[in-house]
């Protein structure tokens, strides 16, 4: 009986105590700071923040923003994550919210803005030169950033026989940011793209308080009088994943991937070109697979792709088929890592982003080739390419047999496709060769033009 009762006493001190922690404990404010560019950086760091202030269990998420922009693809994922974000976010202007920073703006649940901050002028440019972007590019900011506004909901009025939408953040004013035809009536004609200062702001309903400082929102709008604000700090790990998921850096990983296979496919055995290829689709496929982009089979995809290349150069040259699905295993890898997909569903994925990974792609296939072409003209030749192959005026003994020099101008047999490089036989003896014009099957009829870095020349006789 007396264990029952400090059985129950226990349990009652227990229970209290903790109920005495939880009003004891202070309401945590999560701040993420978006303090540069819009990009692949600002979007790992709100990715990872939203998902610690919710596992800290934060009150609300608070973005202390200061961008003149970005990318528009990131700024979309961006304003995505905070729409469907099961904890309320914030927005404190702390200066500027510009271009891709008015999407991710409009997106929050309340805008606050500092004195002298402003909002808008979200028209798409491009990153080269900074001028306007084709209307394909800006109808599809109007349709997102309008989409923003509206998903914050409306009020239904009813004056009379007369039903009235009352938006909670008006669509036009949304889309006046994007498109300069749009006229909002006393804050821009059809001559000016909107911009809006605070005071305007609170006029439209895009700011719902002014203040000097984050805790002065905390305080006055939130009603926080005593809190805990964290803030999440990158690390140099999320910095560097950033780097690597920048459009420009991906496609020169995907130019060191192709140069690399090329080149080591070309001269077996060597190990650089291989090691170069190896590393850069590491970089190429590890964030994107620890972010969630990159699949399982996607990374396979590109596995098996380089095996079938493999297999077309030595076990079945000349065939040609697999070679063919060898290099389209390869770009589909490539491409879909950069596309959120779920085994080939492609539901709601953005336009933008679709384009943005063929961009990427193509782009790094094109630097690839010019790659290819500009080292293989440069191998041998004066310079630092001249130490990669050996050359016929070396002092010393040469101890690679001359021979295949006297087979400049005969005609010999290939033996295997030349794709371009493979093995041709001249008398009898196998030797290899580089076809200069155009691939060459296999027992097609070949001659010899010239004999070049102990290496023989041949095309179609």
């Amino acid at each position: 009986m007396r264990n029952i009762r400090a059985t129950i006493l226990f349990i009652f001190f227990f229970v209290g105590f903790v109920s005495s922690a939880q009003e004891n404990a202070k309401p945590l404010i999560y701040r993420i700071n978006i303090r540069e560019n819009i990009g692949s950086n600002t979007w790992i760091y709100l990715r990872n923040g939203l998902h610690e202030a919710v596992q800290l269990q934060a009150e609300c998420v608070l973005l202390d923003m200061n961008t003149y922009g970005g990318a528009v693809l990131e700024a979309d994922s961006m304003r995505t994550a905070i729409l469907e974000s099961p904890l309320p976010v914030y927005v404190f202007i702390n200066n500027n919210a510009a271009s891709a920073g008015a999407l991710i703006a409009i997106a929050c649940d309340r805008i606050f803005m500092r004195p002298g901050a402003s909002i808008g002028a979200a028209t798409v440019v491009n990153a080269a030169d900074g001028a306007k972007a084709p209307d394909k590019y800006q109808s599809y900011m109007r349709a997102i950033i309008r989409a923003t506004a509206e998903s914050h909901g409306h009020d239904t009025l009813v004056e009379g026989k007369d039903t009235i939408i009352q938006w909670i953040r008006d669509p036009k004013v949304a889309e006046a940011m994007v498109d300069e035809r749009i006229v909002v009536p006393g804050y821009a004609d059809s001559t000016q793209i909107l911009t809006l200062t605070p005071a305007q702001a609170m006029e439209l309903g895009y700011c719902d308080g002014i203040a000097s400082t984050l805790h002065h929102v905390a305080v006055q709008y939130l009603g926080y009088n005593d809190y805990e604000l964290k803030t999440y700090n990158a690390t140099f790990y999320d910095r560097i994943k950033g780097f690597l998921m920048n459009g420009i850096i991906q496609s020169l990983l995907i130019m060191l991937i192709i140069g690399g296979i090329y080149f080591e496919l070309q001269s077996p055995g060597v190990g650089f070109p291989l090691a170069v290829a190896i590393a850069a689709a590491l970089l190429y496929f590890t964030p994107l697979y620890l972010t969630g982009y990159a699949q399982n089979w996607e990374v396979l995809l590109f596995v098996l792709g380089l095996i079938a290349m493999v297999f077309e150069l030595l076990v079945v040259p000349g065939f040609g088929v697999t070679g063919i699905v060898g290099i389209l295993f390869i770009v589909s890898g490539l491409l879909l890592a950069l596309i959120g997909n779920i085994r080939f569903h492609f539901d709601g994925l953005p336009v933008m982003q679709l384009f943005r990974a063929l961009v990427i792609v193509f782009a790094g296939l094109g630097l690839g080739s010019v790659l290819i072409v500009y080292l293989s003209s440069r191998i041998g030749k004066p310079g630092f390419f001249r130490k990669v192959a050996l050359l016929a005026d070396q002092k010393g003994t040469v101890s690679v047999s001359m021979e295949p020099a006297s087979m400049v101008g005969k005609i010999g047999v290939s033996v295997t496709g030349l794709r371009p490089s493979g093995r041709i036989r001249i008398e009898g003896e196998l030797y290899d060769a580089v076809s200069v014009k155009g691939f060459i099957e296999q027992d097609e009829p070949v001659k010899v033009i010239r004999y070049e870095n102990f290496q023989l020349y041949v095309m179609k006789q």
